[in-house]
C-alpha cells in the first residue's frame, strides 16, 4: 500500500484551520435532501443516502438536521429540483481539475467556476477532457485513532482494498466500486468509526509542482471553488515535492 498523500495532507489540515462549519453542514444537507430524493428515506436500502449521514456525523451534524433533510428529500415537495453536473478543466501549473456540483441553477453555477478558472488562468474543458485521468473508486475515510495502520492494512488487504494512504488525521482507503461494499462491511465488522465513505475520483498520475508560488495559487483555486455552495466535491491530480512541503509544513 502507498505511501502518505502529501497534497492531502497539507489540504485537509488547511481545511481543519479554515472550515466553515455552516458552508460543510449546507454541502451535506443538499446531498442527504438529493439522495433521499432519488433513493427513497431509508439509508440501509439507500447506499448514496447511508454514505452521506455517515459524512454529516463525521461533521457532528445533528441528528435532527439529518432527518429534516432527509424528510425534506422524500417528501418531493421542497420545492427546489437539484441537478449534478460536472465540470473539467485545467488550474494554474496545469493541473488536472474535477468538479462535482448540485445545483438549482446551472448558469449561476458555470458562471462562478468560470470566475475561479479565468482568476487563475486556467481552463475549462469538454466533457471527458480531464476525467478520463482519474479512475473511479471507493473511498473510507477512518480516524487515526481509531486503529494502528498493520491491523487496518490486514483487514483492507483481505477485504480486497488496494490502497491506504495517511491523509491528516485520518486513514483513506481506497477500493475498485466493486469491492466498495465487503471493504466497507469489513470496517463495520471491527466496529471502527467512518468519517466518510462514498465514490471519489482517483489521479492516475500526478503533477508535481515544486515553486512555492504555483503551490499557492493551486491551494487558492481550489479553495475558491469549494467555497461555492452549489461545488460539492474537488478533485486535482496536484502533487507537491517534498521541500516545499516542509515550508508549508
Amino acid at each position: 500500500m502507498s505511501g502518505h498523500s502529501k497534497w492531502s495532507s497539507i489540504k485537509h489540515r488547511k481545511a481543519a484551520v479554515d472550515s466553515k462549519r455552516g458552508k460543510i453542514f449546507t454541502k451535506i444537507i443538499r446531498e442527504i435532501t438529493v439522495a433521499a430524493k432519488i433513493g427513497g428515506p431509508d439509508p440501509d436500502a439507500n447506499p448514496r443516502l447511508r454514505a452521506a449521514v455517515l459524512n454529516a456525523r463525521g461533521q457532528n451534524m445533528p441528528n435532527d438536521t439529518v432527518a429534516r433533510a432527509i424528510k425534506k428529500g422524500s417528501g418531493g415537495n421542497d420545492g427546489v429540483d437539484y441537478e449534478e453536473v460536472t465540470y473539467e478543466g485545467f488550474g494554474p501549473a496545469n493541473v488536472a481539475v474535477v468538479v462535482e456540483a448540485l445545483t438549482d441553477n446551472r448558469n449561476r453555477t458555470i458562471a462562478s467556476i468560470r470566475t475561479a478558472f479565468n482568476k487563475y488562468n486556467g481552463s475549462l474543458g469538454s466533457s471527458n477532457s480531464v476525467l478520463f485521468m482519474f479512475d473511479r473508486k471507493g473511498s473510507v475515510l477512518i480516524p487515526q485513532s481509531a486503529i494502528d495502520e498493520d491491523s487496518l492494512t490486514e483487514t483492507v488487504l483481505e477485504a480486497g482494498g488496494e490502497d491506504l494512504e495517511l491523509i491528516g488525521e485520518d486513514y483513506q482507503i481506497i477500493c475498485s466500486i466493486e469491492d466498495f461494499e465487503v471493504v466497507k462491511s469489513a470496517i463495520d465488522a471491527k466496529g471502527l468509526p467512518v468519517k466518510e465513505s462514498g465514490l471519489t475520483h482517483v489521479p492516475q498520475n500526478k503533477t508535481v509542482i515544486s515553486e512555492k508560488e504555483d503551490a499557492e495559487k493551486v491551494m487558492n483555486f481550489i479553495d475558491m471553488l469549494e467555497e461555492d455552495d452549489d461545488v460539492q466535491k474537488v478533485y486535482t491530480n496536484f502533487d507537491i515535492d517534498d521541500k516545499l512541503l516542509a515550508e508549508f509544513s
